[in-house]
């Protein structure tokens, strides 16, 4: 069997199996069985396959359509242009975050920044995609990353260093406001909580349900428990006039306004941001001077 050939019938298993982009996975996970990118394919199909090799690839296919991600058998996956290493510790990264970091580095580069730097925090940061962006991306800024998970900041430590700016982010173990040791106020407070009621996480594909850290996707019975804590707690570090992003859910917008708004004379222009679905995506919500 050729190397084509047997992206053939790795296509047809993936296609049999209800992934979407069949042609582009089966290519993905031979190419990191060969450690060669995917032009290598085109040039060499003709090539003759081993047996090891082949046993190898339906080893992974067999993974694959089993539910694990990809990103999770590949070890790797990008946001906002950056490498991250992924694992089960892990959520991973959605292009749909990327608004959140794209939002974020728009008010730094409008925020000046003559002496210094800009203090930013992330909660719950997973893998780093949030803190790594930020710091590599927007160089005047120093960050600040937590989460509940040692696992998850030890993957994110590893992907920081990976990306060169492992001496601009500070990790912190512990919950939310909780691991921050004293540190802020910020000028920029990040963060992508679990957001999913609970009783809801049965019902989502067997990637995310079976494979992703229920940690990272539980937020309470209305999905809603840990952005409450986060509005109540952040403006007592925020500087003022400081802005806070955080993800939330699809359907979660009206809701999460009204709480934003419901805290007194503590925020003002609050924005609920839509992605390029139209879906709520980013509450936008800056710390009353």
């Amino acid at each position: 069997m050729t190397l084509r050939e047997l992206l053939t019938v790795g296509t047809d298993l993936l296609k049999n199996h209800g992934k979407e982009d069949a042609v582009t996975e089966a290519e993905l996970l031979l190419c990191y069985l060969l450690k060669k990118d995917r032009s290598y394919l085109y040039a060499h199909g003709r090539e003759t396959a081993e047996e090891g090799l082949c046993q190898a690839f339906f080893d992974l296919l067999q993974v694959r359509t089993g539910g694990m991600p990809l990103q999770y058998i590949l070890g790797v996956t990008e946001f906002m242009g950056i490498p991250l290493s992924v694992d089960g510790s892990v959520l991973i990264p959605r292009q749909d975050t990327e608004l959140l970091a794209e939002e974020a580095l728009k008010e730094l580069s409008r925020t000046p920044r003559l002496l210094g730097h800009h203090q930013v925090l992330d909660l719950c940061t997973g893998s780093g995609a949030l803190a790594i962006a930020v710091a590599k991306l927007d160089r005047r800024s120093r960050v600040t990353a937590t989460d509940l998970s040692d696992d998850a900041l030890e993957t994110a430590r590893r992907n920081a260093v990976a990306a060169g700016v492992a001496d601009s982010i500070h990790f912190c173990p512990g919950d939310l406001f909780k691991a921050l040791e004293g540190r802020g106020p910020f000028d920029l407070i990040l963060s992508n909580p679990p957001y999913i009621a609970t009783d809801v996480i049965d019902t989502l594909a067997v990637e995310v349900r079976d494979h992703e850290p229920r940690m990272a996707l539980d937020g309470g019975a209305d999905g809603l428990e840990l952005v409450r804590r986060i509005l109540e707690e952040a403006p007592l570090y925020m500087k003022p006039g400081a802005l806070l992003l955080m993800e939330i859910g699809y359907d979660q917008g009206e809701a999460v306004r009204a709480l934003a708004l419901g805290r007194g004379d503590t925020f003002s222009r609050v924005r609920i941001l839509k992605d390029l679905g139209g879906n709520d995506r980013v509450l936008r919500a800056r710390k009353i001077q």
